[in-house]
């Protein structure tokens, strides 16, 4: 169904809420485009993952806090008006302090995101798994997880720590636990590099926990029945959607520029037909022609 006629739940983060209730885990693609996040639910997911690192690196810039709220929040209405997936929303730190990150907030809930992700960064911020990050005194996050909590009750907070790499395990869960009791819906320890990190987590954060299982990072390749295993609820591959894609582009491209033609790569394509399918085209024709033939 499409947009136009499907009907949905006001309440993304709701269902957000079902799933985790009905799932042992959720594994939640990564993507940064309506066209990725249809395609995730064409072939199953029911949720997705919308990466301040995958959407920034799609509009030609690194995750270095360049993005801004009403680039993400588009993207977000996009997405969901397109997918109709909870979309957990990487909302970086917030983007700024505690009015900010309630600013973020409600934005982002006007948006349609089911979830924010704030992290523990100080700016400017780096990918959880490169070296030379810092971050904040524990307070100021804990006040950031209060204030979006309070303006937007129904919005899950994922409150991720990058304090591992920075002050070890035993502070990144001491944060863990604070922000859980600051409001915290969902904690997102970054950047572990063992499965005994990823369970000594475990064993001592009472809250749903969500994995990174990004490629080329500090953290192992670890399968989605192995987290469950370890104790975590929700594991996300962020940038993976945007990197098959880059590559498939590049190639395709080099392709054309060697052989100056298509023809011989059609077999790696998606169809005409299949993307017809994909965006629904004959719903939006078939709208069109009953509003017409009415008149």
């Amino acid at each position: 169904m499409s947009w136009l006629v499907e009907e949905r739940m006001d309440n993304p983060s709701l269902t957000l809420k079902k799933l985790l209730e009905q799932k042992d885990i959720l594994g939640v693609v990564g993507v940064f485009n309506p066209m990725s996040a249809l395609i995730a639910r064409q072939v199953g997911f029911e949720c997705c993952y919308l990466s301040g690192a995958a959407l920034t690196a799609s509009l030609g810039m690194p995750d270095l806090s360049l993005i801004e709220l009403n680039e993400v929040a588009t993207m977000s209405t996009y997405i969901y008006r397109a997918s109709g997936l909870p979309i957990i929303v990487d909302t970086d730190v917030g983007f700024g302090e505690t009015l900010n990150v309630a600013k973020t907030a409600k934005t982002m809930q006007e948006a349609k995101a089911a979830a924010i992700q704030i992290e523990d960064q100080e700016l400017p911020k780096k990918c959880g798994h490169l070296s030379g990050k810092k971050v904040v005194e524990k307070e100021r996050m804990v006040q950031k997880i209060q204030a979006a909590k309070k303006v937007a009750k129904d919005l899950l907070i994922v409150a991720r720590t990058d304090a591992k790499a920075v002050e070890g395990l035993k502070n990144a869960i001491d944060r863990a636990n604070s922000y859980v009791e600051a409001g915290a819906d969902i904690i997102f320890p970054e950047a572990l590099e063992t499965k005994e990190e990823f369970k000594e987590v475990a064993l001592n954060v009472k809250a749903p926990l969500l994995a990174n299982m990004t490629e080329f990072g500090k953290t192992p390749y670890i399968t989605l029945e192995e987290f469950r295993d370890l104790g975590y609820k929700i594991v996300i591959y962020p940038v993976s959607a945007l990197r098959a894609a880059n590559y498939a582009i590049k190639k395709t491209f080099e392709y054309i520029k060697k052989h100056g033609t298509q023809k011989g790569i059609l077999d790696q394509m998606q169809t005409r037909q299949e993307l017809y399918e994909l965006i629904k085209y004959s719903e939006y024709e078939n709208f069109d022609k009953a509003i017409f033939e009415k008149k």
